[in-house]
């Protein structure tokens, strides 16, 4: 676990200098777990970010952008009631825990002075937000509640008590001596970094195996001073926020992990660092739990399709006898006088065969000689108009594939929004049936929104994340001189740099964005086509997105999430 004890100490640092006598302008719910407080402090304006998500409980100064739903959901009324225009008096973390306090100070409806406190418990899926009131210490509201049957110890409920989790009784791990670390631990039990963790308040296993690492030789003598040395380098505030990426999984930390191999890159704060690690994570997080039955259903459909594909190819070699029953056609017509009807077969010499073999033909007793070779002319034909019908059906298959693929690759990189106009698109095209307006009124056309992102140099370059913002984007919002992008032979977006001759710099920015949004995000050398917007042409009955495009060159890019957020506005 990164975000430990010692990390909330850090971030709570970081916090105290920026925001304490701050005041709060503005509050957000943008989803159910996640609030966006809003804050001017010492001339310059700052966006906290404090989450409750099970997975993903953070709270940090950020930097991104967040859609806010048209009605506030209710806690967010009630915090904006008791906290916008109010100030930040202090802020404290309670012991060593993951437990943030704000102190704010306010005036009510008939301007008396009141004293708040929201109170952050960050705790994986048990986190939560608490707004108290500081005299009475009596809870006012949560994000989420904790009724009696769900917790003895405590119960988190409007008009009750407000109770800290229960203290773990560790030892404070700053200002501490070697001799405490060796009183505390048990040499000869083993697992020291476990130990770490049950004795030392705010530390983490990933913490502890750092420890270790860096001790060397664990013994008496070089783990203490680890522990100690490495306590005292993050009491000071010498921090380095770093974050390292694997082969399979991401970590970060506020000093270097030397017991993780991977990529290191270290960021100016911490702030900076969880924007970064958490850029996207959160949204996917809720996509899929959104979007987990579009892309059950698109998976559905792409294991009818290939499924449908195998059968047509199995057709396709039963058809592949056209040109026997041709041959049978011709070789009895040309021995009628040989047959009589009745006959159950007749052999004939094949007089398309250099050596002069003789074939034996099945015939229909019932039939005259010329009826049957009549019925294996008809069976020829069937045949051969069954050849073109069924390469016809493979081919709209395998264009189905590639749109129902397409769809997942959308999906992968979609925010919410973006959902919600992929599952419009699957309705629109009877894929999936349209729920009825309760209303039976009309929605109102809306234009899709679109990412923007602008270049080193300046100049702006568009995203569409999905087919409708895709075909919004290349028909009516980019101009003829344009310069549009997209990866080669790869599903992904369309990307809009505005300005027919941009710099080869901002090219290859606006590929990376291209190749960051497509079934390639995780590849190195993306191969990204550009060409102008006139270009680029939809042939006409084709799926949505569906474009073709020629005059364009290519170039080469390794997908990089960093540069993405930083060219994000």
């Amino acid at each position: 676990m990164s975000f430990d004890g010692i990390f909330t100490y850090a971030i709570t640092k970081e916090l105290q200098g920026k925001l304490e006598s701050g005041r709060i302008s503005k509050i957000y719910q943008p989803y159910k777990n996640e609030l966006v407080l809003q804050i001017r402090s010492g001339g310059a304006n700052y966006k906290l970010l404090i989450s409750a998500h099970p997975s993903y409980a953070r709270m940090h100064l950020t930097k991104e952008t967040y859609d806010n739903p048209s009605t506030p959901p209710m806690f967010c009324m009630l915090l904006r009631k008791h906290l916008e225009g109010s100030v930040i008096e202090r802020i404290e973390q309670k012991d060593m825990e993951r437990i943030i306090i704000f102190h704010v100070k306010g005036r009510n409806e008939l301007g008396d002075m009141t004293y708040k406190e929201l109170i952050v418990e960050i705790m994986g899926r048990h986190s939560n937000m608490i707004l108290v009131d500081s005299g009475q210490r009596t809870i006012i509201d949560s994000i989420k509640h904790l009724p009696p049957a769900v917790n003895s110890y405590r119960t988190v409920l409007p008009g009750h008590e407000y109770i800290f989790p229960p203290s773990q009784n560790k030892m404070a791990p700053f200002g501490i001596t070697e001799e405490d670390v060796v009183k505390k631990l048990d040499f000869f039990a083993g697992n020291l970094d476990r130990q770490l963790v049950q004795h030392f308040a705010g530390v983490s296993p990933l913490l502890a195996k750092e420890i270790t690492k860096r001790s060397g030789m664990v013994n008496r003598i070089t783990l203490p001073k680890a522990f100690t040395e490495t306590m005292d380098t993050l009491e000071k505030g010498n921090w380095k926020p770093v974050m390292i990426t694997g082969e399979d999984k991401e970590a970060f930390y506020l000093i270097d992990l030397t017991h993780m191999s991977g990529d290191r890159k270290v960021y100016g704060s911490l702030s900076e660092l969880l924007d970064r690690y958490y850029f996207g994570k959160a949204d996917r997080d809720r996509v899929k739990q959104q979007g987990n039955d579009l892309e059950r259903f698109l998976q559905n459909e792409l294991k009818k399709n290939k499924s449908k594909i195998k059968k047509l190819q199995k057709s396709l070699l039963d058809a592949e006898d056209a040109e026997k029953f041709q041959l049978y056609g011709e070789l009895l017509t040309a021995n009628m006088y040989s047959i009589q009807r009745g006959d159950k077969s007749a052999e004939v010499i094949n007089y398309y065969d250099e050596t002069g073999s003789s074939v034996k033909i099945a015939l229909n007793p019932q039939k005259t000689p010329s009826e049957n070779a009549q019925s294996y002319f008809n069976k020829y034909q069937k045949a051969k108009k069954s050849v073109s019908h069924i390469h016809e059906q493979v081919k709209l298959a395998e264009q189905e594939i590639e749109y129902l693929d397409n769809l997942l690759q959308q999906i992968e990189t979609a925010s919410p929004k973006d959902l919600a106009e992929i599952r419009e698109e699957l309705q629109d095209e009877g894929y999936m049936k349209k729920k009825p307006d309760r209303k039976g009124k009309k929605p109102k056309a809306v234009n899709p929104v679109l990412e923007q992102y602008r270049s080193t140099s300046g100049t702006v370059i568009l995203v569409g994340k999905n087919n409708k913002q895709n075909e919004y984007l290349t028909s009516r919002v980019a101009a003829r001189d344009d310069t549009w992008l997209h990866t080669k032979d790869i599903p992904g977006s369309h990307v809009v740099i505005k300005s027919r001759n941009p710099e080869d710099a901002t090219i290859r920015e606006a590929a990376n964005i291209a190749a960051y949004f497509s079934k390639a995000r995780s590849s190195g050398s993306v191969p990204v086509d550009y060409t102008l917007v006139r270009h680029v042409k939809k042939p006409n009955g084709s799926k949505p997105g569906f474009v073709i495009y020629d005059r364009q060159q290519t170039v080469f890019v390794t997908p990089d999430p960093d540069l993405v957020k930083k060219l994000k506005e």
